[in-house]
Order: structure tokens, then sequence, then C-alpha cells
């Protein structure tokens, strides 16, 4: 009789633990799907950034550019007046 008791406990919990084990396993598996979404979700919002700044880093690039550009053609520009001017100045003291 205390076989078939001990017997009867060890089913029941046997079945207690597989019941325990799945409902677990489910659970798991939902926080894995959602600890999975919440990197995918992370790592699209630094890809986003990192574009943005890419692109605003881009933009300064351009524009800083653009800036020494014109610097240069102003400078040329003086420096070209400014040979003229002493050409112009050593014509008239040749004369």
């Amino acid at each position: 009789m205390r076989k078939i008791i001990l017997a009867a406990a060890i089913a029941t919990s046997a079945l207690g633990l597989a019941a325990c084990s799945e409902s677990t396993e489910t659970e798991t598996e939902e926080a894995v799907d959602a600890m999975a979404a919440d990197a995918e979700a992370a790592g699209d919002e630094v890809a986003t950034d990192v574009t943005t700044a890419a692109d605003a880093t881009a933009e300064d690039i351009n524009a800083a550019a653009d800036e020494a550009a014109d610097e240069a053609v102003k400078t040329t520009d003086e420096i070209g007046e400014a040979a003229a001017n002493i050409a112009a100045e050593a014509e008239d003291a040749a004369e």
C-alpha cells in the first residue's frame, strides 16, 4: 500500500513538474522574443542616430570646404591685386 501511495505521489509530482516546465518554457520564449524585439528596436535607433550624425557631419564638412574655397579665391585675388600694384609702382618708378 505504501508503494502505491508513493508511486501516486511521484506521478503527481512528475505531472506538476511537467506542467510547470511547459509554462516556464513558454514564459521564457516570450521573454526571449521580447528581448529580441527590444534589441532590434535599439539597433534601428542607433542606426538612425549614426546616419543622422553622419549626414550632419558631411554637411559641416561641405560648408567648411566651401568656406575654405571662398577664402582661397579671395586670397588669390588679393595677391593678384598686390602684384598688379607692385608692377604699376615699378613701372611708374622706371619712367
